[in-house]
């Protein structure tokens, strides 16, 4: 008798193991797990290149960019925050409520108009550096997108402008595009009527000539959350 209470208890034991096996399998993923799981949302800061000017709102570089990505497997979510006719110092005022407190990495993409109007290149480089502080501050992952200034500067105007970019992405460890209308620039049939901005084939050839860095970026946010679940 006292032999056949212990065998059912232990048959009862190991059914209490098996539910509580089956029940944990069936408890939501840990906010960690969760978290690793999540899209990576990255941020495409910029100027009226970056918000798609003349162009309608699924065609402009965030869009694209996006279904170029997730062509290739990556689970992202790029958010447009291009603001047509911004500078750098534009950027840098509206900096606070253009990232959301969730964003993963951001491409900044900031310059352009500066060099258009002139803009002594070092207020341009003193506005960009704090912009890219305080993402570094806030941990988001960064791509900087270079311009090139017009030539019709001069010669000390294009090296001084030119040059911000590498240095100040050297500066704060972010990754760098050389130069954001790479095989875009001066083609007129990648571009509108108006010559500067790209058309719906521009802005492909910019996603394809930037998507090596992007799929880096992506990389460094992947190892990010990886070492911040260990």
């Amino acid at each position: 008798m006292k032999r056949r209470t212990q065998i059912r208890a232990l048959a009862q034991v190991s059914m209490l193991a098996v539910l509580v096996n089956a029940c944990l399998t069936l408890l939501p993923a840990s906010a960690d797990s969760l978290a690793r799981d999540d899209p990576i949302r990255i941020v495409a800061f910029g100027d009226s290149l970056t918000a798609g000017y003349g162009l309608q709102q699924g065609e402009a570089f965030p869009a694209e960019l996006q279904r170029a990505l997730e062509a290739r497997g990556h689970a992202v979510e790029v958010i447009n925050a291009g603001v047509s006719g911004d500078t750098t110092a534009g950027g840098l005022q509206r900096f606070d409520w253009a990232f959301p407190d969730n964003a993963d990495a951001a491409i900044v993409a900031l310059g352009a108009n500066d060099a258009l109007r002139g803009i002594d290149p070092a207020q341009s480089r003193q506005n960009l550096d704090k912009i890219l502080a305080r993402l570094e501050a806030r941990g988001i992952v960064v791509l900087l997108a270079g311009m090139k200034a017009p030539r019709n500067w001069g010669e000390d105007y294009v090296k001084r402008f030119d040059a911000m970019f590498p240095e100040l992405a050297g500066k704060h460890g972010a990754l760098l595009h050389p130069f954001f209308l790479e095989r875009v620039a001066l083609r007129p049939a990648l571009n509108l009527d108006d010559g500067v901005h790209p058309n719906r084939d521009g802005v492909a050839a910019m996603v394809e000539s930037i998507l090596p860095k992007v799929e880096e970026l992506i990389a460094r946010v992947t190892a990010k959350r990886g070492a911040a679940a260990n």
